[in-house]
């Protein structure tokens, strides 16, 4: 999830820096007795897992180093907001990572540029019930090339006791009239304080933007079959009308600076100055979690729920997660899929559920359907939609076309302009093998 999972995610961790990666120059003799293995495994994962699974981390390298005890395990923490930067700078040079990290919108491009190693899933104990939305982002030609880490879904997630305060009730409304009816209600209780938002939708939020754009039916591009090439479609009717309706909600529930993404909003909520986020589920964690900068008084209050959306339907839902991959010039690429593979086994991703994190099957998956705490994420991942599996994707949201059209509207340019100008930036891109 770009991730974000997406995402900010979790606290913020040491960044590694790129000379800190490891030796790659060591060989990777599969063939040799584990305990003769001398290597360093660098690998890269997001803060997310320092922050919120790191005994899953510790345990998993446990096992590992109990086969290969001269192995080097050099797990490095990496942020969204650079990670991607820094990948493409070590890949250019002789110090990189062996494992990685990726948000599934990344994976595309560093599978055409030949970055990443290609994966044997029969080595991978869930692989047979992979979620298949994971599992095509990791897929070219019939190859794979990563393994699928965790999913997810972007919920509701509100302050019951607001909710409460505001309409005499603490369950979130089923449909989006009545919950526009009980965000006016919250608005009037709480609107003394001139930075509450009833419900805090960033304008740069993309993700939301596009999921009100997937409730109408449109989509960001498409494929033409004919021509063999992605098309962008922000300038349809069904496209605009959602960007439009996006647009209104944050011009009426918004208080705050209705320019930043949604990098803090879970903070925003930590504050109380929101009732109401959209975000992934997991934030509704960050909200209540001291080291994540969240404020542990609003412990039991901050509850997740399915976003109502427009016509009386749900809110589509981006399916966002991570992956994990090799580097194809590493020398230990036979050590770091057998990393992954301890990483992403039935017992680990059972960690994950636990932490209420959406496992990477679904087998895994299905009692978390049941769960009151995991009902609205894992019942949204069947209906939720996702970004061009296209070559020059990554470089559509590196070039932040979609933040820069949401930021063009917020500062007064018409949506016919900013989607026609947006589709013209991706018809640019999108083809382009990076």
């Amino acid at each position: 999830m770009k991730r974000k999972l997406i995402a900010a995610m979790g606290v913020a961790a040491m960044a590694a820096s790129v000379t800190a990666c490891g030796d790659n120059t060591g060989g990777g003799d599969s063939a040799a007795d584990p305990k003769d293995r001398k290597e360093t495994l660098t690998v890269w994962l997001m803060s997310d897992a320092q922050s919120t699974w790191p005994e899953l981390v510790k345990d998993v390298n446990a096992q590992f180093n109990k086969k290969y005890p001269g192995v080097k395990v050099n797990v490095q923490y990496q942020q969204w907001g650079d990670k991607a930067k820094k990948l493409d700078a070590a890949l250019a040079g002789d110090k990189f990572p062996d494992v990685v990290e990726l948000g599934n919108t990344e994976t595309m491009t560093y599978i055409l540029n030949g970055a990443l190693g290609e994966i044997d899933e029969k080595k991978y104990e869930t692989s047979g019930t992979w979620i298949k939305g994971l599992k095509d982002t990791c897929t070219f030609e019939g190859k794979l090339y990563c393994v699928p880490y965790y999913a997810g879904a972007r919920v509701a997630i509100y302050n019951k006791d607001m909710f409460k305060a505001g309409t005499g009730s603490d369950a979130l409304p089923g449909t989006e009239a009545e919950l526009t009816a009980a965000l006016d209600k919250i608005q009037a209780e709480y609107g003394k304080d001139k930075a509450f938002s009833p419900l805090y939708l960033p304008g740069r939020y993309w993700y939301a933007a596009l999921s009100y754009v997937a409730a109408y039916g449109g989509q960001v591009a498409t494929y033409d079959e004919g021509k063999k090439e992605w098309k962008a479609g922000l300038s349809t009717p069904e496209a605009r009308q959602g960007i439009k309706h996006f647009i209104d909600l944050v011009g009426k529930y918004n208080h705050g600076d209705k320019t930043k993404d949604e990098q803090d909003h879970a903070n925003v909520m930590a504050n109380e100055k929101a009732a109401l986020l959209y975000g992934n589920g997991w934030e509704a964690g960050s909200v209540v979690d001291s080291q994540a900068n969240g404020n542990p008084k609003l412990e039991g209050k901050i509850v997740t729920a399915g976003m109502p959306g427009p016509n009386g339907k749900p809110l589509p839902s981006f399916i966002g997660g991570s992956d994990l991959a090799t580097i194809s010039k590493s020398k230990v690429q036979d050590l770091g899929q057998e990393w992954i593979s301890l990483f992403t086994s039935e017992k680990s991703q059972e960690v994950l559920a636990s932490k209420n994190i959406l496992p990477n099957n679904t087998k895994q998956l299905e009692p978390l359907k049941a769960k009151p705490e995991t009902a609205p994420i894992a019942n949204a991942v069947p209906d939720a939609w996702f970004t061009p599996i296209a070559p020059g994707w990554t470089a559509v949201e590196k070039s932040e076309v979609l933040e820069l059209m949401l930021l063009d509207i917020i500062k007064g340019k018409s949506v016919e302009e900013a989607t026609k100008k947006a589709d013209a930036e991706i018809d640019k891109l999108i083809n382009e093998k990076s």
